[in-house]
């Protein structure tokens, strides 16, 4: 795993005076995992990254990007950089650009075979998927479904969900996830 994110989860923590054991609590993962991930000793997947996102009060993108300073963006294809880390299961990149307060977040991510964290949970927000290409499984309701290029889910998030790669190859999804943090934080800057 790459040093920078771990540093990069650890700061924010701390900048957000949270122990380990507060974001262990919020995420459902563990203490000692998520001591791993801060000093880059283990690998984080798609969901784990979710969910101490959620956890920490910020969109997944916060990781993976420069500070936001416009209103308005437009980013070109040749421009947008796909973002993983070494020895990730996904890449990500982010279609928002350098946005400021965005209520939404627009993402490109490809998720590789493995996904080993299938157990749905719950958080604020909504979040909208398209698949572009591979076949993605979802368990919503307590059941597993198949989506397939040009099939799409809108959830709110707080319904416990998941999706994952479960296939043999590669899966790659548009993702827009709108989350409460991001809405409310919009409007108080108004």
């Amino acid at each position: 795993m790459d040093e920078k994110l771990g540093a990069n989860i650890k700061d924010l923590r701390l900048m957000k005076r949270m122990t380990l054991s507060d974001v262990s609590k919020k995420s459902g993962l563990s203490i000692s995992f998520l001591s791993q991930v801060e000093r880059s000793k283990s690998s984080v997947t798609m969901t784990s990254l979710k969910k101490i996102s959620e956890a920490l009060g910020v969109n997944v993108s916060h990781f993976f990007q420069a500070t936001a300073t416009q209103s308005a963006s437009i980013t070109r294809k040749e421009d947008r950089k796909e973002l993983n880390y070494r020895d990730m299961s996904f890449s990500f990149a982010n279609l928002g650009g350098d946005f400021q307060n965005p209520i939404f977040e627009p993402i490109i991510a490809t998720l590789l075979p493995g996904e080993t964290q299938k157990k749905p949970y719950s958080h604020k927000g909504q979040e909208f998927l398209y698949v572009l290409e591979g076949t993605l499984t979802v368990i919503l309701n307590n059941e597993e479904q198949l989506l397939y290029p040009g099939d799409s889910l809108h959830i709110e998030s707080t319904n416990p969900h998941a999706w994952f790669n479960a296939s043999e190859g590669p899966v790659k999804l548009l993702i827009v996830v709108a989350s409460v943090n991001s809405t409310l934080n919009s409007f108080e800057m108004h």
